[in-house]
């Protein structure tokens, strides 16, 4: 750091992943505790670094938050701060404006349990850690399914309403009071909110009583009557989230900002869809994603002014298109754009890295890319390869499969599996083994040319088949032409598509006496046949192409090809002709070759190599459409737990479209999810083809090529198998149960239950007098102990009776659920080393 930076008092940056937070107070830049992160005052801004590692480095975000109550004064500070973060970490860092209660997803990404907006702010006096602190006094406003946010409100019934989660924080005691038009995930959030607050805030000495039912909780609701006064008249209503729909952050519009001589211009270029090449690199641009959210893009070429003038830009263009102020804003520089940026045009491309497995996403269909070929029996030992290959298993399972003939399923002849007819639609059925039991996935297959009626049939016939094996298998919607990689390599590369006609008996037009196909693919998993128009200027030089003719069947092979591709065409070949097959080189054709084709004519003779590919980033939504307009809600950095059960979700991969329903999601977004599915690719903002495969997946019955996608996917989260083996294991898990029946709304150090039960205020007094700074070392009245004395502890400091081996047995169910983020039940089901994997991890080994 030069002096010139120590004299605007920047801080040492700590180049490691994770989070580093700071508060302006009295114009400097202070770093906060960690126990504080996910906290903001009101009264405050800060700023938020986040380094996360890359292949290639760190990818770095900065975010100056703003308060509600803060002053213009921080404001400016914290936007002048991040500039000079910005130079100092060489301009590669993306920026962000963050405005409290709008915060963009990336930041909430951060704070996994929620953030917590407190009043007041540190110029008032108050401090970010106050650890054992009992005397406070305050009601948290809970709101958010994904991403979790408490704001502190008045302590009144007025703020309540049906449809949210309200946290009375009394010090000692937290209680969780769930509206009645609460889901099962917002009361989940919540809880890992209290969770959270009484082991960071309080050293784990607090204790958490829940309200389901107030009429089954009336000691409970006692405690808050007398916190909040008696409640007069009926609760409110829930209120709906104010979000973006589709369609508004569909409508983008790109500004070209550059000077001219003393004036600023900002001229208004293109609209949707976008296209790379707009961005000029001596200049800045604005691109306006319907007033959702503003981006400037800084060119590497543009002035040191206009770079630091970014943000003031882009304020000023919200006020002067009269948007609102919260308004989220994201600085991005060229060669370092966010993924979110990326998304937003029709094409992006930057420089070629092969790494890991040697697999490159590509959106590209104009560049000639290589095959590469890998292991399929690494498929289920790396589930990461299975996605980016797009492969649910290695193929090796039953296929079967029946054409829509007057809207019913005919079954097809086996001996012609693989030739599908562009004027009908096939159901595809694919049975395979995991884990010893079977999974299914069927494909529908539209032609081009099929009827509305028969492409209706073939859906309405795909649910009963699917209803037939009890709604596990998964459902894959594809178009003719954009047939996934799983799909080809059912069919071991005799994948053939025929333009038009029918393979019913009774086909009526006659077959054409000359048709060219495409053979693209090096193996059996990869290959695909096309019929394209017969004529010359359908060659490709990359390609092998089959011409068949009354006489012979000519095998024309593109100076590009590779020798893999010319054995892949030859097995195709002798299926679809029976004539004599000769092969000819690109430029060694015969007379009557051209004659077939109607004459010579120019075509793609280019040996393209992929230099440049298209980077996409996996993205998770949440899909609603209840209210009537199109919600996506993104979840950014996901992982499994961000799947619910009564959730409708949607990860785009580009190249396909996965729809995964929670078993108990509504029946109105179940039925519409491949409508939503349709809609995303309508409406997204780079103009997506709207023939991408779209994949039905049901909880529980992910295939890999889903679950690849997620880190450290545990197949056993959902699992019907309840109580497994546990009471085998652990003879007195019978007794704790029963235990546990017993009223006991809150225990020393646990999370309560989630059960409406709570009903002993009584009990909750006694526990906190005495309730001592060291934790007691006797069960808490269900056979289970304090974290504190079975953590990180010896055999000699163990309770007496506790079996050193097994210290998680003695956990209570909360704080077990709490540490290793699963119940007893499901841990027990894990491989016995995983086992002790995660009690070293925890300190329990």
């Amino acid at each position: 750091m030069t002096d010139a930076e120590a004299d605007v008092g920047l801080p040492a940056i700590d180049r490691k992943p994770g989070l580093q937070i700071w508060t302006i107070e009295k114009m400097k830049m202070v770093p906060i505790p960690e126990k504080a992160y996910g906290s903001f005052f009101e009264g405050d801004c800060y700023i938020v670094l986040h380094n996360m590692k890359t292949p290639n480095g760190f990818s770095t975000d900065l975010h100056y938050w703003i308060g509600h109550d803060s002053s213009q004064d921080e404001q400016g500070a914290a936007a002048f701060y991040v500039t000079q973060l910005d130079d100092l970490l060489g301009g590669s860092p993306v920026q962000h404006r963050e405005v409290q209660g709008h915060e963009s997803a990336a930041f909430k990404s951060y704070f996994k349990k929620g953030i917590i907006y407190k009043k007041g702010g540190v110029a008032s006096g108050f401090k970010h850690v106050e650890t054992n602190m009992y005397n406070i006094k305050r009601l948290l406003h809970v709101k958010g399914k994904k991403h979790v946010t408490a704001t502190e409100v008045d302590l009144s019934w007025d703020k309540f309403n049906k449809g949210d989660v309200f946290l009375l924080d009394l010090g000692k005691v937290l209680i969780q009071w769930n509206g009645p038009s609460c889901n099962v995930a917002e009361k989940s959030r919540g809880m890992v909110l209290a969770r959270s607050i009484r082991d960071g805030e309080r050293g784990g000495r607090a204790q958490i009583g829940i309200i389901d039912s107030e009429k089954d909780c009336p000691d409970l609701m006692q405690i808050m009557k007398a916190a909040l006064g008696e409640r007069r008249g009926e609760l409110k209503e829930a209120v709906p989230d104010e979000k973006a729909d589709e369609l508004q952050k569909a409508n983008v519009r790109l500004y070209h900002v550059y000077e001219n001589g003393k004036d600023l211009v900002v001229q208004e270029i293109a609209t949707r869809p976008l296209t790379q090449d707009l961005l000029q690199r001596e200049d800045c641009h604005i691109l306006d994603q319907g007033g959702f959210k503003i981006y400037v893009w800084r060119g590497k070429d543009s002035s040191k002014e206009e770079k630091k003038a970014a943000f003031s830009r882009a304020v000023g263009f919200i006020q002067a298109k009269g948007y609102p102020p919260t308004t989220n804003v994201e600085v991005v520089n060229d060669g370092a754009e966010s993924a979110m940026f990326k998304q937003l045009f029709q094409k992006w491309t930057g420089k070629y890295e092969t790494q890991g497995l040697g697999k490159a996403y590509s959106i590209g269909k104009t560049a000639k890319v290589d095959q590469a070929k890998f292991d399929i029996a690494q498929l289920h030992a790396q589930p990461e390869l299975a996605a980016e290959q797009r492969m649910a298993d290695d193929a090796s399972g039953n296929v079967e499969v029946w054409r829509i003939e007057d809207l019913e399923m005919a079954p097809v002849n086996p001996r012609t599996y693989g030739q599908f007819y562009g004027g009908d639609c096939y159901l595809v059925l694919y049975t395979y083994m995991k884990s010893g039991r079977p999974h299914y996935i069927i494909y529908m297959w539209f032609g081009r040319h099929a009827s509305a009626d028969e492409i209706t049939a073939c859906a309405f016939n795909a649910v009963q088949l699917d209803q037939k094996y009890k709604d596990e298998p998964v459902q894959v919607r594809v178009v003719m032409g954009k047939e996934p990689r799983h799909f080809l390599a059912l069919f071991k590369g005799n994948l053939i598509i025929y333009e038009g006609g029918t393979s019913r008996a009774q086909a009526s037009e006659p077959e054409p006496a000359i048709r060219l196909f495409q053979v693209r693919g090096t193996d059996e998993f990869n290959t695909k046949t096309i019929e394209v128009p017969a004529r010359a200027s359908s060659l490709n030089s990359n390609d092998v192409f089959l011409l068949k003719t009354n006489q012979v069947c000519y095998l024309w092979c593109g100076k590009g090809c590779s020798g893999d591709e010319r054995e892949m065409a030859k097995n195709v070949a002798d299926i679809i002709s029976k004539r004599d097959k000769q092969t000819i080189l690109e430029g060694q054709e015969p007379a009557e070759f051209w004659v077939a084709l109607g004459g010579k004519a120019p075509y793609a003779s280019d040996k393209r190599f992929q230099e440049e590919v298209a980077q996409y980033q996996p993205r998770l939504f949440e899909c609603s459409n209840q209210t009537g307009r199109f919600i996506m809600t993104e979840i950014v950095d996901f992982c499994q737990d961000d799947l619910d059960e009564d959730d409708v979700m949607l990860l785009d991969t580009w190249e396909e479209i996965f729809l995964w329903v929670g078993k108990v999601a509504n029946n109105y977004e179940k039925t519409e999810s491949i409508s939503s599915a349709k809609e995303y690719l309508k409406t997204h903002p780079a103009g997506r083809d709207l023939a991408t495969p779209i994949i039905l997946v049901k909880q529980g019955h992910e295939p890999l090529n889903f679950t690849g996608w997620f880190t450290a996917w545990d197949p056993y989260k959902w699992s019907d198998l309840k109580n497994a083996n546990l009471n085998n294991r652990n003879p007195s898990s019978n007794a704790n149960r029963n235990a546990s029946n017993t009223p006991n709304p809150v225990s020393p150090g646990t999370g309560g239950s989630s059960e409406p039960h709570q009903t002993q205020s009584d009990n909750i007094s006694t526990n906190i007098n005495n309730n001592h700074n060291t934790p007691s070392l006797e069960a808490n009245g269900n056979g289970a102990y304090p974290r504190e004395v079975l953590i990180n502890k010896t055999v000699d400091d163990l309770p007496e009776g506790v079996d050193p081996a097994k210290k998680e047995y003695y956990l209570s169910d909360a704080d077990f659920c709490d540490i290793f983020g699963k119940t007893k039940d499901e841990f027990y089901q894990m491989p016995k080393w995983k086992q002790q994997n995660e009690k070293k991890q925890y300190g329990l080994f």
